[in-house]
């Protein structure tokens, strides 16, 4: 199989970034929103975004089954959804732009938007995410294509650290800066689903055009890598998203520097844009599977030291934090090119290429650790007390606010670390069943 192109490495990692103009602003940003700028408790708060992130878990799999029924020989199974993308994002302007009005309405009206987010980018996020495993079969390319998804979420993810975080520090509109910038991300967002529809290429058949729902469901009984990643996943990604969505409270209240929060975007910048070009050659040195777990283990230390370390250390904290993006860079990366194994992995056990599905569960199980780990922070805050009034949090907002961004991230992904050694499709297993199907079509 041919090399991939630098075009169509580079239309795929666009598609990322477009999707994190939804998903990066919402783990970053919209639980402050809610409670410091819309007015929202942290605990309603809390329970919206675990309430919509279920919601999303099903939407994903809904999505999934459409993706697969898609007759795609003349168009492609995946890039004609990605036209869509412009919906999601003109949706999210308008779930950082809460009205004024009382409570109950506010509360129905955050619902109401930020669940219709949910459901459209679905609709365009699972059948970008299966394009992996139909552009390539070979491990160093998907690990490329991996490395060129996360390049692309990160780029969005700096801008958000190192010009929304510090104006929202320095006290100016924060609804006039959210209106601004999803505007602004609506209108690029919809031009880079538009590269990414364009130029990638999908050369993995299926091997029928349209899946049965009886098929789907055979696929996935025999799928034990896919349920072992799911598993995984939704615990790591919970404890990632918690120190995400932790990470303002914690510099601004717990250290009194938000002025490191542009540095620990630097950071992410540097450590990512490092792994994304040497991963294709450590995946082919150690395997995906060890990458994950050591990834996993590094983030569980990191965490700890982000909750022992003290306030006026703040070069202690500051080391815990960047532990923490290793974990989530190496994870993130090999996450991806391990769920298109598993899509080889179910054909060889039944004969039928499932993708939409597998994708699906991933995302699903994803989207519930978001949702959980945006939940373990509000409820924290909620339970220590945390008030959006007070200049100065008291000391049990304090230990709650650590714990969220520390403590409770640790437990979780040093258990998703430890769920992978029942993760048995090594990178020789992948490779042998790929010969196998190849030698069969």
């Amino acid at each position: 199989m041919k090399k991939l192109s630098r075009t169509s490495i580079a239309a795929y990692g666009a598609g990322d970034a477009a999707n994190s103009m939804i998903i990066s602003t919402a783990n970053m940003f919209l639980l402050v929103y809610y409670t410091d700028v819309a007015g929202i408790g942290a605990a309603a708060a809390g329970t919206l975004l675990v309430a919509a992130r279920v919601f999303n878990a099903f939407a994903d799999v809904a999505a999934g089954r459409i993706v697969d029924r898609v007759d795609g020989r003349r168009w492609g199974k995946f890039r004609p959804f990605l036209m869509f993308g412009f919906i999601p994002l003109l949706l999210n302007a308008a779930v950082f732009h809460v009205p004024d009005v009382e409570p109950g309405l506010k509360l129905l009206y955050a619902y109401c938007t930020y669940g219709l987010v949910c459901l459209a980018y679905s609709v365009v996020n699972v059948p970008y995410g299966c394009l992996v495993g139909a552009m390539t079969q070979e491990p160093r390319e998907r690990a490329r294509l991996a490395g060129a998804r996360t390049i692309g979420g990160l780029s969005v993810g700096a801008t958000l650290g190192f010009v929304v975080a510090p104006l929202l520090g320095s006290g100016g509109n924060m609804q006039q800066i959210f209106t601004i910038m999803t505007l602004v991300f609506a209108v690029v967002g919809s031009g880079l689903y538009l590269f990414t529809g364009v130029a990638c290429r999908e050369q993995i058949g299926g091997s029928i055009p349209k899946i049965t729902l009886r098929q789907s469901a055979d696929a996935l009984k025999v799928n034990s890598p896919l349920v072992v990643l799911c598993a995984s996943s939704v615990l790591f990604v919970t404890g990632a998203s918690a120190t995400g969505a932790a990470q303002f409270f914690y510099l601004r209240d717990v250290l009194s520097r938000v002025d490191l929060f542009p540095v620990m975007a630097a950071t992410q910048v540097a450590i990512t844009l490092l792994l994304a070009v040497v991963m294709p050659r450590i995946v082919g040195r150690w395997g995906k599977k060890a990458i994950y777990t050591a990834g996993g283990c590094a983030g569980g230390a990191g965490g700890l030291i982000v909750f022992l370390a003290p306030a006026d250390a703040p070069w202690l904290a500051v080391a815990g934090i960047v532990l923490a993006q290793l974990s989530s860079a190496s994870v993130g990366i090999v996450t991806w090119a391990l769920i298109a194994d598993t899509v080889e992995y179910g054909e060889w056990k039944t004969g039928v290429r499932v993708q939409g599905i597998n994708y699906a569960l991933l995302a699903a199980t994803r989207k519930l650790g978001m949702g959980f780990g945006g939940g373990v922070v509000a409820f924290s805050l909620a339970w220590g007390g945390y008030s959006s009034v007070l200049s100065e949090q008291a000391d049990p907002a304090l230990l709650a606010i650590r714990a969220a961004a520390g403590l409770l991230p640790a437990a979780l992904v040093f258990a998703g670390a430890g769920i992978m050694y029942w993760y048995r499709l090594t990178d020789e297993k992948h490779a042998e069943l790929v010969a196998g199907l190849q030698g069969s079509r």
